[in-house]
């Protein structure tokens, strides 16, 4: 009873945002689909008469709808950019083959004695097409458009990863969030509008021809109304591309304008994407982690917090209880990186594998061993210890360092479950028992984890020590999950901007950007 308030408090609160979402999965949806319409059926209806195109058409849509959304919008990305535009043609790709195999199908199914009749009865090939072949293949046209509608409105919320915006904003969002009623504020609306454009379809479906023209072309000069939200002009001049944790987390951006009072105009994207964004200027301004090495890659400027709205994140391992009531062992292991990387070292070590593109367990093992602590790995023969990480190249690093300890100071194997995305999916794997051991950060742990009430987490940020404190008994008591010493950096959010543009508009800190946005 409490998730349905919860969720219908977070509609009523983001009413407005939901509006804007739902509009911009429509468009994406049918902006997509009627471009999909209009190259599609003539080619579904040109290989009905060039049998030989039948192979390469069928080859060519099959084939792009086998390769996974996610590689496809990665792929469209240098070419064109971030935003709507590769969304759209991701979405029109995936729409093809329904649309050509339905279109050809329905047309060969009409009975070749009526066809022959009307032949006989003198009609040429286009009267053949459009008086007797597509009124009899209408149906099965149809439930080809209709399935490529509701495939698309299911992978338009992908298109949030790279700023063409959507109901994926909210499901991202909420993943990364720990947020039950954003997911559903952004999975439920998803659901119905997929429901609801197949049933709008299967009307016009229904419609007699001389209805069905006008109605279709009534949703076409729709079109241009739909997509009216992409043609609206930038309020601020200056373009924010977020992540999604970081654009709904208290300590994030809703934190920055209840300090600084700044209010950006903001895009939603994968956090893999962000720097790349703001290095070819699609956006002005990202988040991004203190000690990342894309910093110095992308010779970025991190922007002074110096009104200290972002809380200390030092980092620490998480483990199971009983994974170490089982093995004590691992606490002595767990506990050799406590104290020894701080800031410049991570963010070194970052630069490493992003920059001079190294290996994540090439970095870690040379680390180990300027540390003198690297021995060879034993041969394993006791439980499997299961490590897991986040979606970024500090948590890959730092579960290499841990695999090579353990498997070079205990009998223990190890199998490492990298890359699980956000800190929903790594926490839920962690207190599901998925996973045995993740590196954390306190100030996630504190505010998203946890959801420690503001007040209170306000007034603990300001010390490093409470925070440990607090959100150590906390995990102990709720979950059996303990944390181990902090590592000792402190990888904490930042805003950046590109250098270049920085030194031009004189930016040097967050006051700066509020005082440049104002002008």
């Amino acid at each position: 009873m409490n998730d349905i308030q919860d969720f219908w408090d977070f509609l009523q609160l983001q009413g407005d945002k939901l509006l804007e979402q739902t509009l911009e999965h429509i468009s994406l949806t049918f902006i997509s689909l009627a471009l999909a319409i209009l190259i599609g059926l003539p080619v579904g209806l040109l290989i009905t008469r060039y049998k030989k195109g039948v192979g390469p058409a069928f080859g060519i849509t099959g084939i792009l709808q086998t390769i996974p959304s996610i590689a496809l919008l990665g792929f469209l990305i240098p070419v064109l950019g971030i935003g709507p535009k590769p969304a759209i043609f991701a979405l029109f790709l995936y729409s093809l083959l329904p649309i050509i195999r339905n279109a050809f199908t329905g047309v060969m199914q009409v009975d070749a004695k009526v066809k022959e009749a009307a032949r006989g009865m003198g009609m040429t090939d286009w009267q053949l097409l459009t008086r007797v072949e597509l009124p009899l293949a209408l149906p099965v046209l149809f439930a080809g458009i209709r399935t490529a509608a509701v495939l698309n409105v299911g992978v338009a919320t992908l298109a949030a990863y790279i700023a063409a915006g959507g109901l994926g904003e909210f499901i991202f969002g909420g993943i990364a969030l720990n947020n039950t009623p954003m997911i559903l504020a952004g999975a439920v609306p998803a659901a119905l509008l997929a429901v609801g454009i197949d049933f709008l379809l299967a009307r016009l479906q229904h419609l007699r021809l001389p209805l069905l023209r006008p109605a279709a072309l009534l949703l076409f000069l729709a079109l241009p109304l739909l997509s009216s939200f992409y043609l609206l002009p930038n309020r601020s001049g200056f373009q924010a591309g977020l992540s999604p944790e970081f654009a709904g987390r208290a300590d994030g951006y809703p934190g920055l304008k209840a300090t600084y009072g700044l209010d950006l105009n903001t895009v939603i994207m994968a956090p893999a994407l962000v720097y790349k964004a703001v290095y070819e200027g699609d956006v002005d301004v990202i988040d991004g982690y203190s000690t990342d090495g894309k910093i110095k890659t992308y010779s970025l400027r991190v922007l002074e917090d110096d009104q200290n709205s972002f809380p200390p994140y030092h980092a620490a391992f998480l483990i199971r209880e009983p994974v170490l009531l089982r093995h004590p062992e691992l606490r002595e292991v767990l506990e050799m990186l406590s104290g020894t990387i701080n800031d410049s070292t991570m963010t070194a070590l970052n630069y490493h594998v992003d920059f001079d593109k190294a290996a994540p367990a090439e970095v870690a093992q040379a680390f180990l061993e300027q540390q003198g602590l690297w021995r060879p790995p034993q041969n394993g023969t006791g439980e499997t210890i299961q490590l897991g990480s986040k979606i970024f190249t500090e948590q890959y690093i730092l579960t290499e360092m841990l695999s090579q300890l353990i498997r070079g100071y205990t009998n223990l194997q190890v199998s490492a479950r990298t890359g699980l995305g956000g800190t929903k999916i790594c926490f839920d794997a962690l207190a599901a028992g998925e996973i045995d051991i993740y590196p954390e950060y306190t100030g996630t742990g504190l505010q998203v984890i946890l959801n420690t009430p503001q007040p209170v987490a306000d007034k603990l940020s300001k010390e490093n020590d409470k925070v440990f404190r607090y959100v150590a008994d906390r995990f102990h008591e709720q979950y059996h999950i303990l944390w181990l010493p902090p590592l000792g950096f402190n990888n904490t959010y930042a805003l950046m901007m590109r250098e270049e543009q920085a030194v031009k508009l004189k930016i040097r800190s967050i006051s700066d950007l509020k005082e440049h946005l104002a002008h």
